[in-house]
């Protein structure tokens, strides 16, 4: 068709939603209302849906939503492409029309993102080849496998190689699409679009998916099992491998090799991660200093906990309270530590 390409007003944004039959709903509503409360706290996203046939789609959920847009009506250059998921992945990518479609948006975009197994779509793209990416912690062994040319992280909540930015399952979404708004409006915008939602700050792309408390394999030697429930039990008392070894009865190296085995860290990660969740809960609940913080959960100095989270999540604890106190009674924030893979 010929005709002048209609252009986003001037200043928008221009965020393109792909749309597509058994897409998971979440992952395309998540960040849709991250991205339109955002332009209520002066954002300027255009937001447009569009879906390979141009008609509405049916989500899993047996919901129907509609695509506003075509590619006639698209300009020439999106600010961001966002592709959702759905589960059955493989449908998806067998799915020509539609990858074809995701293929020549990303050509376009200045900013690719997924959501959950939307990064098997793009991975079929061939947009994600030698890019680190993730999905779904369930999904992620899978996408290794069907891409071995993609370098696949199955823990963090979002991964970002170059301009292209890829999260894990459903809510974290939520989570890419609050740290989109916060890298083009700042966070003091971020902040408040979060507030709106009544939703934590956006989580760092880095924390892990699982709490350290929930590990997908469970230990299964007693002794193990013993000693990780000592540490959450209280993670501000010793818990160094001395101290565990003397009340467990046990040679260090033993103790050592068993928590290798069973969960894949040392006796020291694993309290250091529980400390990192306790001291997540305190700071979010705004009710204590950082040096207080440090000493309920088992750091010792505020000095000592600036490090493990420097390390763990690429930001200090005061800037991690900073962006979490998005509530007046947060409720726990999840594990910021990774965890071996499992997937």
């Amino acid at each position: 068709m010929g005709g002048v390409e209609p252009a986003a007003p001037s200043g928008d944004r221009v965020i393109v939603v792909v749309a597509f039959d058994q897409v998971q709903l979440l992952d395309v509503s998540g960040p849709l209302e991250v991205f339109t409360t955002a332009n209520r706290y002066g954002a300027r996203y255009d937001v447009r849906v569009i879906s390979p046939t141009g008609l509405d789609v049916l989500t899993s959920s047996g919901l129907r939503i509609g695509a506003d847009t075509d590619l006639e009506q698209l300009p020439r250059h999106v600010n961001t492409l966002l592709v959702p998921g759905r589960s059955d992945w493989r449908q998806a990518i067998a799915d020509d029309v539609l990858v074809s479609l995701v293929g020549g948006l990303a050509a376009r975009a200045l900013r690719v993102a997924s959501v959950c197994a939307g990064a098997f779509v793009l991975a079929q793209t061939g947009v994600l080849d030698g890019r680190r990416a993730t999905t779904h912690w369930e999904l992620a062994s899978q996408l290794a496998a069907a891409f071995p040319q993609v370098r696949v992280e199955p823990d963090p909540v979002f991964v970002r190689d170059g301009h292209i930015v890829t999260s894990a399952g459903v809510t974290a979404g939520i989570d890419l699409a609050l740290a989109l708004v916060e890298e083009d409006y700042g966070a003091d915008l971020a902040r408040e679009t979060a507030r709106q939602l009544v939703v934590f700050m956006a989580r760092p792309g880095g924390q892990s998916q699982f709490s350290i408390r929930m590990t997908p394999q469970p230990p299964q030697h007693r002794l193990v099992r013993r000693a990780m429930d000592e540490i959450t039990a209280d993670p501000s008392l010793p818990h160094g491998i001395g101290a565990l070894t003397a009340r467990l009865g046990i040679s260090t190296r033993h103790l050592a090799r068993l928590f290798r085995q069973e969960i894949g860290m040392t006796p020291g990660q694993y309290a250091d991660a529980v400390r990192v969740e306790a001291a997540q809960t305190l700071l979010s609940s705004g009710l204590a200093s950082v040096e207080e913080v440090a000493q309920q959960a088992g750091f010792g100095s505020s000095e000592t906990m600036r490090r493990v989270f420097q390390q763990a999540l690429g930001l200090s604890p005061t800037v991690y309270r900073a962006r979490f106190r998005t509530t007046t009674a947060p409720a726990p924030a999840p594990v910021a530590l990774s965890l071996p893979s499992s997937c």
